[in-house]
């Protein structure tokens, strides 16, 4: 059986997380229902610290605004004068808007790695998310590159939570909302502009679908003293993909993320190694030898 017949042969477990409350929310009720993010990434929300954004002087310009309008596609600038940023994590930021401007910034996965817990949120605005949910856990795969993350549905936080790539994350369900606790999150980029993080981090997530149930929105809160001034709330929204509901846009493709037959595409980063940007791109990860 191929890998891809695995892959849907997982994605059509029933959702019974649901079933354990009225009100919880069916972000994943069949395989063939898919949530791409909407391009902005994270956004300020409410009157308090918000996210970093873009540098007002050097707006983004995404690959669907050049598809549509003609314009060049620029990589994301970050906007420096944002009070939450301790100061070495603003020197960070201002090393890696040095690289942008010359051109010789990394775009956010480029290397095959894991994102990380946080960015893995805003990692791209083509390729859908898709949520499994079960009688112990959620799972949320991203089409890109297949990069998941598990959130498991028990009482608490284990004793000693090493840091990984993805942390620890803990669920239950408020009403109508996916609540998730995430700790344990190895230092990885926050966000597309490589905003730092320490193993500090607390990430508090809230999941609900809208009226009518074609937009996902998300709200994020955000903890880490040893990277960040004071914590910080952002908002997020992903827009429904579901052939025959809510279809692409876009024509279908590899990196449109759509498809005739809809979600999901088999897709992985490793296994093309060719790099557009020659030297500059960091080396793709790679064994000598298999480790089985």
């Amino acid at each position: 059986m191929s890998f891809a017949s695995k892959l849907t042969l997982f994605l059509a477990v029933p959702v019974l997380a649901a079933g354990t409350c009225a009100a919880a929310p069916e972000v994943g009720p069949t395989p063939g229902v898919g949530w791409r993010l909407n391009p902005n990434g994270f956004r300020p929300v409410g009157a308090g610290p918000g996210p970093i954004v873009a540098d007002p002087s050097h707006p983004g310009v995404s690959n669907d605004e050049f598809r549509k309008f003609g314009r060049q596609v620029t990589m994301p600038l970050a906007d420096l004068s944002n009070p939450i940023l301790q100061p070495w994590a603003r020197e960070a930021l201002q090393k890696r808007n040095q690289l942008v401007l010359a051109g010789k910034a990394p775009s956010l996965g480029i290397d095959c790695r894991p994102i990380g817990g946080v960015a893995f949120l805003v990692r791209t605005p083509n390729q859908p998310y898709f949520f499994v949910q079960g009688a112990d856990r959620v799972v949320i795969i991203n089409q890109d590159d297949h990069q998941f993350r598990h959130i498991y549905l028990t009482a608490a936080h284990s004793g000693n939570v090493k840091p990984s790539w993805s942390g620890e994350s803990i669920g239950h369900y408020e009403g109508d909302e996916l609540v998730v606790d995430t700790i344990g999150v190895a230092a990885a980029p926050v966000d597309r502009f490589y905003t730092p993080h320490t193993d500090k981090l607390h990430m508090t997530e809230r999941f609900r679908l809208a009226p009518g149930g074609d937009r996902l929105q998300v709200r994020v809160h955000v903890e880490d003293p040893g990277a960040f001034t004071v914590p910080w709330d952002a908002g997020l929204t992903y827009i429904r993909v579901e052939p025959g509901r809510a279809e692409r846009v876009l024509p279908p493709g590899l990196n449109s993320g759509a498809t005739v037959a809809g979600p999901i595409v088999e897709r992985s980063c490793a296994e093309n190694p060719f790099s557009y940007f020659g030297k500059d791109s960091p080396p793709v990860p790679h064994a000598d030898r298999a480790d089985f």
